[in-house]
């Protein structure tokens, strides 16, 4: 298992893929961040390649308040956003896996992306929460 396996911002939900990518995008909206782009990696891959491949797909998630504090205090934090989440098909249901903003922070030298990254990733683990607890709601 990777290291972002292992991560508290990733999930499994007992939901089809088309299901769980319109929660998760409602879940992350609800937390301020809206979907700039939208990548079907199953699509892309049957088009370019002809290769067959699970539904995937991958949302570049932003925050635009948080975005704008990033852009003033790191000009260079444009190479490590959009914030990067994955929905793909895994058996009978879904994952959703978010990449972590205190990793991106990490690799900048600036101290003040420090608490963006956190209040970031606050925002992200309740998107999660919230998907999780879409599990229990539908479970009852």
């Amino acid at each position: 298992m990777s290291e972002l396996q292992k991560d508290d911002l990733r999930t499994w939900l007992p939901f089809p893929f088309e299901q769980a990518v319109e929660r998760t995008k409602e879940a992350l909206k609800v937390e301020g961040f809206g979907v700039l782009t939208e990548i079907d990696v199953q699509a892309t891959l049957k088009k370019k390649l002809d290769a067959d491949f699970r539904k995937y797909v991958i949302l570049g998630a932003c925050n635009p308040p948080l975005a704008h504090r990033a852009f003033q205090a790191e000009l260079e934090i444009g190479l490590l956003m959009p914030c990067n989440v994955i929905v793909y098909e895994e058996g009978t249901g879904s994952v959703v896996s978010i990449m972590d903003p205190a990793l991106m922070s990490k690799w900048l030298d600036n101290p003040a992306m420090i608490s963006l990254a956190d209040e970031a990733r606050a925002k992200l683990e309740r998107v999660i929460h919230s998907l999780r607890a879409d599990v229990q709601g539908a479970a009852e």
